[in-house]
């Protein structure tokens, strides 16, 4: 399978996948700061997360952080919002993205999982997203549903069943493995979820600590080369790295770069 793998990324992933960044991976540095990282690991793209980066409904930081990535030569992969199909009005988050020059908005489905979840919940954050999606339409946004514990999204059933209880051409899911899941299991997942997944969180965990990228190459060729197939251009971002150090991103970047050529 790894073999493959290499393969395929070998002949069809240098166009097919862009390396980038998640921002929140540095929640203590800077945009600058994040940018030059970003740059000198060759990682020519960057989802900017909501909680510190570009806060919703702060325009001007999403303006600034727009400039300041087009002077660099770093596109904007994606908002990493941290809006929940909750009370919250999704408003504020679609406009910052647009503001941003970000094309999708990464959201979670609501607060509980799906074996917590009873109708009437489930039900209310369908809503939720179908409305927050409709208004992210119309401002030429995709909103994308993190594959997380603790929404509706924690499993690739409910997934699946949500989005087919969405029917939104402008929602599509956000992939990432579990901690210390299996690559026969996440591949089963990226399978399932393609073509419509445009990104993936890339990261490798224990179920207790963060590892070198490096150690999970049996799930990562793989996938990758599964995710650069069909043809179609995705994100594969980096994400929370051991110790939150720069010389791990520095790593694992090498890393990630020497799979997809």
């Amino acid at each position: 399978m790894v073999a493959d793998g290499k393969r395929l990324l070998s002949r069809r992933a240098v166009t097919m996948i862009v390396p980038g960044l998640v921002s929140v991976t540095f929640r203590d540095r800077g945009v600058p700061e994040i940018i030059d990282l970003a740059g000198e690991c060759g990682l020519p793209a960057v989802e900017w997360g909501g909680d510190v980066h570009v806060p919703a409904g702060d325009f001007g930081a999403a303006e600034r952080t727009r400039a300041q990535c087009a002077a660099a030569g770093i596109a904007v992969a994606a908002y990493g919002s941290y809006y929940r199909a909750d009370e919250t009005d999704p408003v504020p988050v679609l406009d910052t993205a647009a503001r941003l020059g970000a094309p999708l908005v990464r959201v979670w489905a609501g607060r509980l999982g799906s074996a917590e979840s009873q109708p009437p919940h489930r039900a209310q954050v369908v809503t939720r997203l179908r409305a927050a999606a409709d208004a992210a339409r119309e401002r030429g946004l995709r909103l994308a549903l993190e594959y997380h514990a603790g929404t509706l999204t924690d499993t690739l059933e409910s997934t699946q069943r949500l989005l087919t209880e969405l029917d939104h051409p402008a929602v599509v899911p956000y992939w990432q493995p579990s901690g210390g899941q299996s690559a026969s299991s996440a591949m089963t997942q990226i399978r399932a979820l393609l073509p419509e997944a445009p990104s993936v969180h890339v990261f490798s965990w224990s179920p207790a600590e963060r590892l070198p990228l490096a150690e999970r190459g049996d799930l990562w060729q793989p996938v990758l080369a599964e995710l650069a197939a069909d043809g179609v251009t995705r994100h594969a971002l980096l994400e929370f790295v051991a110790g939150d150090d720069p010389g791990a991103l520095r790593r694992d970047a090498a890393t990630l770069l020497s799979w997809i050529g």
